[in-house]
This record gives structure tokens, C-alpha cells and sequence, in this order.
């Protein structure tokens, strides 16, 4: 029969177990043990102080091209988009000094922004899209939009009311007659509270910039959208838009910095589905914002690409560089890129990169994107 001496017994010999292993463990395993923990502390804290220090020196690298980027911007941006009139598109939770960067850049480089159009978190709900669809019917005035869902329909509506006519190859008075009122198209959005428009940007654009936030779009509610980018309602939003503006004119550009290339990031799906318009991740910087306006003065000329420091990008510029405007000229008349039939003659009008790019690679050799496709 168990009593309870026998439990008295039982504990006494647990306890006596216990204490045995203790001090085994800490006599016999634990110089080992530590030994073996310093050194991979040890390790871990050298390597961590070799990646701090290649990071404070890509740091200073970066800091050294953004200041020789400012220091020989003029020149490099000089009439670059003389005479262009760049309509700003902002989506929902752009950065404010993004956005002052690239105007600034755009304004340097000859251009004008006549006006800007900053959508609001409404624009992009999924559970608005019944209203937007709706809105867009009612201003419309009896313009044949294209088949799709509602951002699809109310991208095409916005562009026409902020690209000038003119400028899309179209009649104006065929435009006049129609009774299509940009004004009031912008002013309907506005009350609606699904845009805020800043500047007078009815009918003033040569071309679309469409800005794009650094983080995912957040869905209904607030929550961030699902990480793997297959549900992404507000990036539907905005790419439908920005293809409406590079249709209206034959080209257009996204503008982002490196934070949109993550997961279910609008420049990383823009990069994916393979967009016709361009698209540049290093904006936000002195260096990414001159880049931004090249870009720009690129698709002017009809050609597009994906540029920055994201994977699969045609390079950190366009290659050529697009060519220097002159002062006063026709902002409508898009020049060809800077190589065509006189590229072998290296004289006037010989399309040369006019940064007297001397790489040795002749302009034949440079892949320019097909606008109407897309892909090179």
C-alpha cells in the first residue's frame, strides 16, 4: 500500500534528480554551451557591422549622385520640355516632397504644370465603383467610353478632360460640337468628392504624370491589401487611368519610388501586366526626379520604357536621351526619337545622344518599347 512515506520518498527523489542535473548542466555543459553562443554572437555582430558599413557606403554614393545630379541639372533638363504642359495626377497617399520634387524637376526642364488632380481614398473604394460608374455616365455627355468596368470609363473621362484636344491628334471644333464640357467633367468628380483639382487643368495637358504612392492602397476600412497583389481595387484605379492618358496621346508615365516595386505595388504590377506606358521607381530624390523628367521628354517623343533601380528596368534613363525642344516650339508637334535615317552621318540632325553619350553603342542598337504594345 502506498503511503505517505512512499510520496515523501518519491519527491525527495525527483527533487534530488533535479538538483543533480542542474549541476551537471552547469558544471559540464556550460563552458561549451557559452563558448558556442559567443561565438556566433560574434560572428552575427561582425557581419551585421560589414553590412552597416556597405550600407553608409552605398549611402554616401547615392548622396554624391544626387549632388553632381544637382549640380549639372540645368543642363542636363535644359529645354527638355520646352513649351510642354504636364497635367500632375496624384493617387490616394502620395508623399507631398515626391510631388514638389517632380513638379520642380518638370518646371526646370522648360514645362508647365497648368494644374493638378489629386484623387481621394473614395476614388479607389471597390464599394464606390456602382457610384463612379454612375458619375461618369452623367458627365459624359453623349461620349463613346470604352467598354469596361467603371475606373476603366471614368480614366477615359478624366483624360479627356484634362489632355488638350489638339494635342491628341483630334479636331478641336469636331470636340466643341459635341458639347463636351472638361470643366464641368472635373467640377462633377470634385463634388462628388472623389477628386481634389488644383490649378486649372481642363483641356491644359500635353501630357499625363501620374504620381504613385510609396505603400500598398489600402482596401475598404482601411486594411492593406492582400501582399501577393492579386486584389489590388485601387491599383485597377489608377493603372485604367494612366493607360486612358497614354491613349489620349500616345504616351504617358507612372512615378514612384522603390516603395510601390513590393509586394502588390502599383509599379510592380504596372512592370508585371506589362503596360504600355512608362514607369520610374527612383522619384523622390534628386537624382530619380531629374530621371522622372527624362522620361517624361521620352514619351513626349512617343517612346516608353520602365526606368529606376527595380528588376528588369531598360536602365536608370531613357537611352537615348530625348531630345532638347526648342524654345516656343509647338508642344504638339512630338518629335521622333533621336535616331532615324541620318544616324550614320554623326552630324546635325544625326540623332545623336545629345548628352554625347560616347559608350560606343550605336543608336541602332538601343531597344525603343512599341507605344502601341508595349514591349520592345
Amino acid at each position: 500500500m502506498i503511503d505517505f512515506r512512499y510520496h515523501l520518498v518519491s519527491i525527495v527523489a525527483v527533487f534530488l534528480a533535479l538538483t543533480v542535473g542542474i549541476v551537471l548542466g552547469t558544471t559540464m555543459l556550460q563552458d561549451p554551451l557559452l563558448n558556442t553562443l559567443q561565438s556566433e554572437t560574434s560572428d552575427l555582430r561582425e557581419e551585421s557591422e560589414e553590412l552597416r558599413g556597405e550600407k553608409d557606403v552605398v549611402d554616401r554614393y547615392s548622396a554624391g549622385g544626387d549632388q553632381l545630379a544637382a549640380a549639372f541639372s540645368d543642363d542636363i533638363l535644359a529645354d527638355r520640355l520646352a513649351g510642354v504642359r504636364v497635367v500632375v495626377l496624384e493617387s490616394p497617399g502620395v508623399d507631398e516632397e515626391l510631388r514638389n520634387g517632380v513638379v520642380a524637376r518638370i518646371e526646370q526642364a522648360g514645362g508647365t504644370v497648368p494644374g493638378r488632380v489629386a484623387f481621394t481614398e473614395k476614388y479607389i473604394d471597390p464599394d464606390q465603383a456602382t457610384f463612379v460608374n454612375e458619375l461618369t455616365d452623367q458627365l459624359a455627355a453623349g461620349a463613346d467610353l470604352p467598354r469596361g468596368g467603371a475606373h476603366e470609363r471614368a480614366g477615359a473621362e478624366l483624360a479627356r478632360a484634362v489632355i488638350d484636344p489638339g494635342t491628341g491628334g483630334e479636331d478641336p471644333a469636331a470636340e466643341d460640337a459635341t458639347g463636351f464640357d472638361a470643366s464641368a467633367v472635373l467640377a462633377g468628380f470634385t463634388e462628388a468628392g472623389l477628386v481634389a483639382v488644383q490649378g486649372d487643368p481642363a483641356e491644359q495637358g500635353d501630357i499625363g504624370v501620374v504620381l504613385a504612392p510609396g505603400t500598398v492602397f489600402a482596401t475598404t476600412g482601411g486594411s492593406p491589401e492582400p501582399q501577393d497583389g492579386t486584389d489590388s481595387p485601387g491599383n485597377d484605379a489608377m493603372l485604367a487611368l494612366t493607360r486612358a492618358l497614354h491613349d489620349a496621346v500616345g504616351g504617358a508615365v507612372l512615378v514612384g519610388d522603390t516603395g510601390a516595386l513590393g509586394a502588390g505595388g502599383i509599379l510592380a504590377e504596372a512592370r508585371a501586366a506589362e503596360e504600355p506606358f512608362s514607369t520610374v521607381d527612383s522619384a523622390g530624390r534628386t537624382a530619380g526626379d531629374v530621371a522622372t523628367v527624362l522620361a517624361v521628354a521620352a514619351a513626349t517623343e512617343s517612346r516608353a520604357g520602365d526606368y529606376g533601380i527595380g528588376e528588369g528596368v531598360d536602365g536608370f534613363l531613357p537611352d537615348p536621351l530625348p531630345g532638347v525642344r526648342e524654345s516656343g516650339a509647338d508642344p504638339q508637334d512630338r518629335r521622333s526619337p533621336p535616331h532615324g535615317d541620318g544616324a550614320e552621318d554623326g552630324g546635325d540632325g544625326s540623332g545623336a545622344d545629345p548628352a554625347g553619350d560616347d559608350a560606343g553603342v550605336g543608336p541602332a542598337d538601343r531597344p525603343v518599347r512599341d507605344v502601341e504594345t508595349g514591349k520592345g
